[in-house]
Formats: structure tokens, sequence, C-alpha cells
């Protein structure tokens, strides 16, 4: 949010952070005492970077994992490991609000999550970890305005489905660039398929993950990525998981094939999955995960701006429907009744101007059948449509709702109509359902023009339909969000040239989105 420095001085000081931290001496860090007493690690302990996430007025994670050989599990030794962390409010840590040592333990494959407070609202902070005589990468982050805060910009960059095999990670160059105050990521952070002889970067292992260890050499591969890497280190995340992180359209604890997963081996794939992405996440203690299960639904207040709600759709849901009347089944459910119930009191007494609601699943619908009937993809909210329809209408009585939403690869921005059913039915809301980071690659446009578009009439609420990769931009103000669709023309090198796809709007008090 705007604040005390600009954008453009931003990006200056994170140029500058970047040399800082490299050329920073530690001898400055530690008294001499301490510096004697250090056990030396293996080189490249901090190989996987620094992050931050989950951004609080007084408050923000920090991450980093101690890995010298990331693919190979870690590489670090079997004891706990004391880590120093300092965050600041200058790139030269002159100005210094807090310190600290955190323990990286082995069970928790030696990551790190320190939960600061105490910090001032609305601005850049600078941070670092150290251990064993070894500096890591200088990272920067940024607090949540205050509580009372109402007016200002809000930059909000919406990103998901980044399959290591189909591409490079170049979206995130132009969103570095754009300087967003935080990165909303919907889901699919890792894809557990397996190697892939033809992909043009291969999958580590040699099959997919199931174990522990096996998922950490994953998500590790991922965060070799320097795109991503760079991205974690210039601006807060706030996360949640799809599907691929586990198991391509698992439901709770039912995998995508039940005949070749039993129930016991998937609970202990579950299992591994969540600590997993929690040991590679800048999230909270509250998403420790409890074996089989993670605590990931939460809601953020950005001032009275924004509430932004993080849902869990996988974790509480009921098995996928097969069939029309099944997926108009009153007694299945996307998130469960807690969550569900949460999310309801979330929206009816939120304060706040704009209610976001990060959704992994589109709630949208998508008629895949050209002229009369429909056609649903299951695993979407219009697999669940009783539930789907109660939020709709609920939305009559919420201020300026609008969902973020992942999973399909695609850019499919949307109306949300109180009923489907009904093309007369009112405008309750508006969805970005963001493209992929690098997932699908770089499609074949034509031929996705010719599959897509005799669609678009059975979907008049369609407001925008494309397939190339990138992500989504929104500025968010009292009046209204203004929104970028912004895209790279390769995932297929490791530099690419982005561009402004479209640009569109969404008026305070106005249901719905138009193109500008």
């Amino acid at each position: 949010m705007t604040g005390a420095v600009s954008p453009d001085r931003r990006r200056f000081l994170t140029a500058s952070a970047a040399v800082l931290g490299a050329a920073a001496s530690a001898q400055l860090w530690l008294p001499s005492a301490a510096r004697a007493a250090e056990t030396p690690l293996p080189d490249g302990a901090f190989s996987l970077g620094v992050a931050s996430g989950d951004p609080l007025p007084d408050g923000i994670v920090l991450w980093t994992r101690l890995a010298p050989d990331p693919l190979n599990g870690g590489g670090m030794p079997e004891r706990t490991v004391s880590v120093e962390w300092e965050i600041a409010e200058d790139a030269r840590f002159s100005r210094g609000v807090r310190r600290g040592v955190a323990q990286a333990r082995p069970e928790y494959g030696h990551s790190v999550h320190v939960d600061v407070r105490g910090l001032r609202p609305g601005r850049d902070h600078w941070y670092r970890f150290r251990t064993g005589g070894q500096l890591s990468p200088t990272g920067r982050t940024r607090t949540a305005p205050s509580r009372q805060s109402s007016g200002g910009t809000l930059r909000v960059a919406l990103a998901s489905c980044q399959n290591w095999q189909h591409g490079y990670f170049t979206p995130y160059a132009d969103m570095l660039a754009q300087d967003p105050d935080v990165v909303v990521f919907v889901g699919d952070y890792i894809y557990e398929s397996v190697p892939s002889a033809t992909a043009l970067r291969r999958h580590e292992g040699t099959g997919e993950p199931y174990s522990l260890t096996q998922y950490r050499n994953r998500y590790a591969q991922y965060r070799t990525d320097p795109d991503l890497r760079t991205m974690h280190a210039n601006a807060p995340f706030v996360v949640t998981f799809d599907d691929h992180e586990v198991d391509n359209d698992f439901a709770g604890d039912i995998p995508q094939d039940p005949g070749k997963q039993p129930h016991d081996a998937f609970v202990a794939r579950l299992t591994a999955a969540y600590q997993a992405y929690y040991e590679h996440m800048p999230v909270r203690a509250s998403a420790l995960p409890n074996g089989p299960h993670i605590r990931m639904y939460r809601h953020l207040e950005f001032g009275r701006l924004a509430r932004l709600n993080v849902l869990d759709t996988r974790q509480y849901r009921s098995d996928q429907a097969t069939s029309q009347a099944g997926a108009m089944d009153p007694s299945l459910t996307m998130l469960g009744a807690d969550q569900k119930q949460w999310l309801l009191n979330n929206l009816h007494n939120s304060p706040a101007r704009w209610n976001l609601i990060a959704s992994q699943i589109m709630m949208a619908e998508t008629d895949l059948l050209v002229g009369e009937g429909k056609q649903w993809f299951y695993d979407a909210w219009d697999g669940y449509q009783a539930e789907r329809n109660q939020f709709l209408k609920e939305f009559r009585s919420v201020r300026n709702p609008v969902v973020l939403t992942g999973d399909r690869h695609l850019t499919m921005i949307s109306d949300l109509k109180e009923d489907f059913a009904d093309p007369d039915s009112a405008v309750v809301g508006a969805e970005f359902v963001g493209t992929s980071i690098s997932s699908n690659g770089d499609q074949d446009q034509a031929a996705f023009r010719k599959e897509w578009d005799p669609r678009m009439p059975d979907n008049p609420h369609w407001k925008l339909l494309d397939a190339h990769r990138g992500y989504h931009l929104f500025d968010i103000r009292r009046d209204g969000i203004d929104a970028r669709v912004r895209v790279v023309d390769t995932v297929r090198q490791p530099k690419a040239t982005p561009s402004t796809l479209a640009k569109l709007r969404v008026e305070a008090g106005r249901p719905g989105v138009r193109l500008v």
C-alpha cells in the first residue's frame, strides 16, 4: 500500500539491498565470542533463498530453509541449528527494529518461520538470516497498512499453476518490475507429476513424490527457479494450495485413483505433502500440520480498504460428482461446514470496502457444451452447485465481493450471477481466474480459440478469455479496482517479453467487471 517510500525508490532500494546483502560482512553482525562458538555448516546453506508472507499491520512471517544439497534431502546434519535473523527499516540495516534467534530443526527440514511483531504498519522492511558463518540473501517485505487506514492504493498480484516441466517461470520477472505490495498465490505451487524425458525442464527424482523427502526435493527444485526465488525475496506472499501439491484432483482424504492408492497409504501421502508444504511456505505456526491435516483458511486485513479471505477448497470437500444430478446434490460441500460458516461470517461482518476471496477453484459457471444443454467440470464449483449458489445469493448483501482464482491455466474473467441457470438473474460480483505462470507452456493460440470461442455465447457472463501465460495485477482503491492481465511471449526461454493483454475495471458499489 502506498506509504513513505515511492515505487521507484523501492525498486532502487531493492537493487541496493541485493548488493549490500551479498557484500555485508558477517564480522559486523555477531560479537566475536558468538562467532567462535559457531559450528561450520556445508557451503550453500541458504541455497533456497528467503521469503516473507501473511503481512499484518505490525508483523510479518520471515522464512528460509537451510539446504546446502537441496535436491537430495537438504544435506544438513541431523541436529538443530541456531539461525539469527534481523529486520530493519532500511536496506543498510542501520535502522534495525527487531532481531533474534530461531531454531532450524531437522524434523521440519531445517526450515525457519519467524513471526515478527512490533513493526510499523504500511512500511518496507529488509531482513536477513545468518548461521554457521554464512549470510543469507537480503529480503524485502512490507507490512499491511494500519487497521484504521481507508485510503491509498493496494497493489496485488495474482499467481497460480507453475509447472516446472512446462517452462520457465518468466512472468515473475515482470511481476517484480510491477512492484506489488503482496502476491496472492492460489495453488499448484509444485506439480507431483513424474519426470518426463521430453520436458523442457525435467522434474527431479524417478517418479511422483510420496514420502516427505521426495516432496522436500520437489519443492526445493522449484525454489531454485531464479525468477521465483527473486520474487519471494522482494514481496510478501499469501499462499494456499490446490491439488497438485498432493495429488491431482484429490478430495479430502480421497485420491484421484482410490484403486491404486489405498486409504492408509494416501493418508501417509497427505501427511508428507502437508508437512513439506508448511516447511517451504512463509506461513504462521497456525498452519503447522497435525498429521494429514493442515489449517490454511484464514483472512488478512489491509486497513479498511480490503479484507482477503483465503480458502482451502481441497481438504474439506466431498468427493467430486460424476453427473449433472450429482453436481446439484445439496449434501455436497466444497468448504465443509466450519469453513463455510467462517466465510459467511467474515463476509457479512467485514469493515472493508472490498471483500476479496482467494479461491483455488473457479466459481463462475463454465458450460462446455455448445448449444442446448450443459456440460461442466465437476472438480470446480460447478460440481458443488448448491453450496456455490448459496454463496452467490449471499453476495447480494456483501460489500464489493471479488473472487481471485487459479487452476484453469487460462485467463477467464467473469461476472458472477446470482443464478447461472437464469441468464436474467442479477450480477452479484466479479471473478478473475488468473492464467498460469507456466502450466500448459506456450499454447497454440489458434487451436485454443477454435476450441473455446464457440462456447462464448453459452457463457455470456465471460468478459475475457485467453490462453497466454502470465498473472493478473490489481490496483485497489476505494472507488474501484483497476486490473491488468500481464502476459509473456514465452515460457520456453529463460527471458521473455511482457505486455498488457487487457485492462479491466470493477467499480465500487456496481457488481461485475468491464473491459476498459
